[in-house]
Order: C-alpha cells, then structure tokens, then sequence
C-alpha cells in the first residue's frame, strides 16, 4: 500500500525586544531564575497589562515579508490552561483575529520552488519553565521567560516530507533574522517548532489523524521525528491499529517519539477576548513606514545579484543566506572590489576560516576593510591568488597592513614584460623537449612550461602575461 505524508508546522519565535510583551520585565537570557519575574508575569491581583508596540512592529515586518495580509484590527483573548509555569491560570493570545493573516513562504525541493502557504501569524506570550531535579524529588518554576513576546507562525499542511518539513524551517529561521525580528538562537528556545505528522493512503482525499510533535529545537531533531513518527504511524495503520490525536515529545537520545497527552482542540482552552487589552488596530500608515525601512528580502537580493553582478545562483543563495554574511558582502562592495571575487573569498576562504576558529560572521576578526584592501591588490595584479592566501593567513587576526605583508613576504607579482620574457627565454632554452612536444599537438605541455616559469620566478610572475607570452613565443 502506497501512503502520502501531511506536514503542517507551527512554528515559535521569540521576538527581539528588550521588555516582554505586556511589561517592562527585561528579555535578557541567562539571569538567576526568577530574576525576571515582573508583578504581571507573576499575576500579582490589580495589576494590568500594557502592549509592546515594538513586539507588533515585528509582526508587521513578519507579514510584509511573506506578502500577507495584515490586519487592520485583530485581538488578545485568553487561552485558559492550569499548569504550574503559568501563574495567571492563562495565556494572553490571538485566536479568532489574528495580527498577520494569509501569506507565503517558497522553499526549495530539489531543483525546484515550492510554495509553503502560511495560515497565520499571532501575537502571544510565552509560558515559564518547569526545572527538574534541583533537588531530589523536587521541581521549581522559572518564570525568566514568561511573558517573553512570541510570534506563532502557522503553516497549511503543505509538506510532504521530512526534507521539506527541515527546508520549511530553514528557510523561516533564515527569514527572521534577516528581518531583524528574531536572533534564531534554537539552544536558547528562540526558535522552536511543533510538528504536524499524518499519513493517509494515496488518492484519499481526506487527511489522517494528525500527531503534534512538540518543542523542536533543531534541524536534525525535525529530520529524525518526522521519520520515524512517518513508519510509527505508517506500521500501525497497516497493523490495523488507530491513530489517536494526540501531543508527542520526541527523544533524541532513542530517536523515538512517545505521547504526552491527547491533542486539546480550541474549545478545550475557552477562549474568550481579554478585557484588559483593547482591540490592536493598525493603520496602513504604521504599515508602508515600517515597509519603507525593510530592508531587501533575500529573494530580492539574489535576484539583483545574478542579474547585476552576474553571480551564480548557488554564489548568491550563499551570500544571502544569512542577513550578516550579506551585509559583510556589502560593505566589501563599497571599496569598489570585483561582486564576484567578493562571493568566492567570503564563501571560500573566509568561511572555511571561521568554521575552523567556531566563530559566525558577526565576530569575525577580520574586518571587511582589510579583505578588501587584500582583494584589490589581486585586481590591481599586484599578487596572485594564490599568493592573497598567504596574506590573508597573516592578516586574519593580526593587526598588520596588507602592503607591509605583501612587501615582507616578497609576495609582490613579477608584471614587467621584459623580466618576463628573461625567464620564459631561459625556461624554453633549458626544456627543448616539452617545446617539441606542444608543437607536436600535445596540449599538456603548455601547462607544463607554465609550471616551470612559474617555478622559475618562485610564483611571483603574472600567470595571465606568462599565459599570453608563452603563446606568442611558441607560435613563431
């Protein structure tokens, strides 16, 4: 029996404001449990919530960025749950009117696009945490992070493949950072997916019972659930078994799922509108001035480069990636280096270098300047390639000059034609076989009296002249 697979991903990602979302209670990770608790968070009686304008600003970037539709009015309920870490007995979120409505996101499948629909995208806050085992037989409450601002993007069950349920996420996580909404930390729970599985059999049109895998915090951990809660379910069906709705949390140590609880429906959180907040109306003013200071859009930017700086698609998907190596690639082209000789020492040299040193573009100890200053001593001829990597070995973390570098290596290129034309003389008289042999018709030992002028001017000659003057020598 043939089956196909249902996706669909809800996907929490923190929001980059310095207060929480209904107080002025520090975001800051990593303080003394508890030290970020606020009176609201804490639901202390009387106090009352206020929103973050900034937490809706993010929103709205979010929707501009997936060209949906925003909305003019949308509102706060309550989603009521008893549970130790959320001392108010509910959470402020959005249900029936959310903030962002219907959008897009494209990923790549193979050699193609595909299209992901976003359902939408709501303003929530997060919950505390519960801490197992600071002593034995006991656990406590860190409410640091309740009331965190939360965006909750919600997808269309569009995927139909653990690979495309990872791409999705990649592609989101990439989106925003770029957009300046999130920092995408997935340690720090930043940025953390629940995933919808299902299977039906092929043709059907009906979809199967869905499990929610929840709190995903990486990309593999999507990858290893998503397979194995597809044969889970898969095996079970065909044993004749039931899949019962339910919430699952996957282990990465076995690799295996296993039910937390039956899967709560809507009506099971009684939502009802919040009466402490106003309705949040936004105006189409508020709009087009925060899509007037959007930066381009990934998509766009790769467009522009393969078609103004006729870099390779696969050049440009690297160099816009990931919104710091973009500005990196920016800045360099502000120095008037070659766009393509930019990309190829970014994505080459430069990170093979920070992987090496475990270090991301943003604490890059070599500042964009300086590889310029490296690039255009290439363009200028004044070194080779080759010889621009030794240079940058001793620049990469060192406060020293490109030119005192080139200058003290004695890496500077031989271009003066008529010393040039010395060591081509000398290497031609001192290999009168390899010359035969070209004229002959074998073409390898072109390259071969390359290397030995090459050689010869211990790698200093202009490759392109020895190139052009070989040619011109053996064709007399």
């Amino acid at each position: 029996m043939e089956w196909e697979i249902v996706i669909g991903i809800e996907t929490h990602a923190q929001l980059k404001t310095e207060s929480k979302i209904f107080s002025g209670a520090s975001t800051n990770y990593g303080g003394e449990p508890n030290a970020q608790a606020c009176l609201v968070s804490l639901a202390y009686p009387g106090v009352l919530p206020v929103l973050n304008e900034e937490a809706v600003n993010c929103a709205i970037r979010f929707g501009l960025a997936v060209d949906a539709k925003i909305a003019e009015q949308s509102i706060f309920a309550r989603k009521n749950y008893f549970y130790p870490d959320l001392p108010k007995g509910y959470q402020i979120s959005q249900f029936e009117l959310p903030v962002v409505g219907e959008g897009s996101l494209t990923i790549p499948v193979g050699d193609e696009d595909k299209s992901i629909r976003i359902l939408r995208a709501h303003l929530e806050e997060d919950a505390g945490k519960s801490v197992h085992g600071i002593e034995e037989g006991k656990s406590g409450i860190d409410l640091n992070r309740a009331g965190t601002p939360l965006l909750e993007i919600v997808t269309e069950p569009d995927m139909s493949s653990a690979e495309e349920a990872v791409a999705y996420a990649k592609k989101l996580h990439e989106l925003v950072q770029w957009i300046g909404i999130c920092d995408g930390n997935m340690q720090e729970g930043n940025f953390r997916c629940d995933v919808n599985v299902s299977v039906k059999k092929k043709g059907d049109k009906k979809l199967g019972t869905r499990r929610e895998i929840k709190n995903l915090n990486s990309f593999k951990f999507i990858k290893q659930a998503v397979d194995y809660e597809v044969n889970w379910q898969i095996e079970r069906l065909e044993d004749g078994g039931k899949i019962n709705q339910s919430t699952i949390l996957f282990d990465p140590d076995s690799g295996e799922t296993r039910e937390m609880r039956s899967k709560e429906e809507a009506n099971d959180y009684r939502y009802f509108p919040d009466p402490d907040l106003l309705p949040l109306v936004i105006s189409q003013e508020k709009i087009n001035t925060i899509k007037s200071k959007m930066y381009e859009l990934p998509s766009q930017m790769k467009s522009r480069l393969v078609k103004e700086f006729s870099l390779s698609g696969y050049d440009a998907d690297g160099i816009t990636s990931n919104i710091a190596v973009a500005n990196y690639f920016t800045e360099l082209l502000t120095y008037k280096v070659s766009a393509k000789l930019a990309s190829n020492w970014i994505l080459t040299n430069l990170f093979s270098r920070l992987n090496e040193s475990n270090l991301d573009i943003e604490n890059c100890p070599l500042k964009a300047s300086k590889l310029a200053k490296l690039i255009l001593r290439i363009e200028d001829k004044t070194i080779s390639n080759n010889a621009a990597k030794k240079v940058f070995d001793e620049i990469w973390d060192q406060d020293k000059s490109v030119d005192d570098v080139i200058e003290k290596l004695g890496l500077k290129q031989i271009s003066n034609v008529s010393e040039i034309e010395d060591i081509l003389n000398q290497v031609l008289k001192e290999n009168g076989a390899m010359v035969e042999e070209y004229k002959s018709g074998k073409d390898k030992a072109f390259n071969a009296l390359i290397g030995q002028v090459m050689k010869a001017s211990k790698g200093k000659a202009n490759p392109g002249q020895v190139s052009q003057l070989l040619k011109e020598k053996l064709s007399n």
